[in-house]
């Protein structure tokens, strides 16, 4: 699965030197942060709305989709999945009542 990643960090590098009038996701990067937030936003609406639903397709495509422009909004900032993976890691096995606590501190 990671492969997938690491070839979706690898287009999203790419798009940052594509023309915005044929790449979507140059034309987000065109647009900037805020852009990439709303739809970030509109994302994560959908998810809630079909994480609700009965639709479990509708729920795995909006979790893309909602992946996705997280994704947009990492590797414009100059992060990748791999960033996130190494997060992910790094909390495994660590109490989530623990993990919340420490942020707190």
């Amino acid at each position: 699965m990671n492969d997938v990643l690491a070839r979706l960090d690898a287009v999203l590098e790419a798009r940052k030197d594509a023309s915005p009038e044929t790449s979507y996701v140059a034309r987000l990067y065109a647009q900037g942060p805020a852009a990439m937030l709303r739809k970030i936003g509109e994302e994560a609406t959908e998810t809630i709305i079909a994480g609700g639903g009965e639709d479990e397709r509708a729920l795995v495509h909006e979790t893309a989709d909602l992946w996705f422009h997280s994704l947009v909004m990492l590797a414009h900032r100059g992060l990748t999945s791999r960033d996130v993976l190494a997060e992910l890691d790094r909390r495994f096995g660590v109490s989530g009542v623990q993990e919340k606590a420490a942020r707190s501190e």
